[in-house]
């Protein structure tokens, strides 16, 4: 089953839904956590984590803005931008409405608490 969680940024919270994967298991696990996000490309924000999630990284073609996605194994990222992209991922999940998440984000890094919803 698909777990909630509930991104905190930028004095704004941002509901998500988890895929249900190794992966989301694993994040779950974590929660909650607070960490500092940083910024890359104009288009997300990202933090390694301290561990490793199980990664089944596919080629996505395209992402879009409150998608969350793990790149390599303990890179999390959240996309604030839609775009094509190259790169693989593994799909963690997708915020349910990503209106104002590019202004919540900014232009820098930002922290960022993660909980169960």
């Amino acid at each position: 089953m698909a777990s909630q969680v509930v991104l905190t940024v930028g004095g704004r919270a941002f509901s998500a839904t988890l895929e249900d994967n190794a992966a989301t298991r694993a994040l779950t696990a974590m929660l909650p956590m607070t960490v500092t996000m940083s910024e890359l490309n104009g288009n997300e924000k990202y933090c390694y984590l301290e561990s490793s999630l199980p990664a089944r990284a596919e080629r996505v073609g395209s992402i879009q803005a409150g998608d969350i996605m793990l790149f390599g194994s303990d890179c999390l990222v959240v996309f604030y931008q839609s775009f094509s992209t190259g790169y693989s991922y593994t799909r963690l999940g997708h915020i349910d409405d990503a209106a104002g998440l590019a202004d919540a984000v900014g232009s820098g890094d930002v922290e960022a608490s993660w909980q169960l919803a």
